[in-house]
């Protein structure tokens, strides 16, 4: 039988990013110096806040969270599992669009602008 852990309440199951031991530039970090706020991916999310439509986070989603109140959990081994209230959760890191993405968007909003004769929200109908 396999475990799995199902966060209850306003709560989400979080797998930690692993700490980076050296920046871009080449400078080595000490273990001390951990921001106290970390990343990692949602892999699993309670009923409630699934239910929310107000929580933007869904399973998969990486996150930015703060490890105040974060209970760890040793389910998988080599693998830090926190459940975290969503009210830590600071971000959540969303992708632009691509390109080929925008030109359709830009599409749609030439036919917009045609159904209404290409009037901003400053142009006043009655001054015509």
């Amino acid at each position: 039988m396999d475990e799995f852990v199902e966060p209850l309440g306003p709560r989400i199951l979080i797998r930690k990013d692993q700490s980076r031991q050296q920046t871009k530039g080449g400078i080595l970090l000490p273990d001390q110096s951990e921001i106290p706020t970390i990343t990692g991916r949602v892999v699993e999310v309670s009923v409630e806040v699934e239910n929310d439509d107000e929580f933007p986070v869904a399973k998969y989603d990486k996150v930015l969270f703060h490890p105040k109140n974060a209970i760890p959990v040793d389910l998988e081994p080599n693998n830090v599992l926190f459940v975290v209230p969503v009210d830590d959760v600071v971000a959540v890191f969303r992708r632009a669009p691509r390109p080929d993405e925008e030109d359709s968007k830009d599409d749609d909003s030439d036919e917009f602008e045609d159904d209404f004769g290409g009037l901003s929200e400053y142009d006043d109908p009655d001054e015509a």
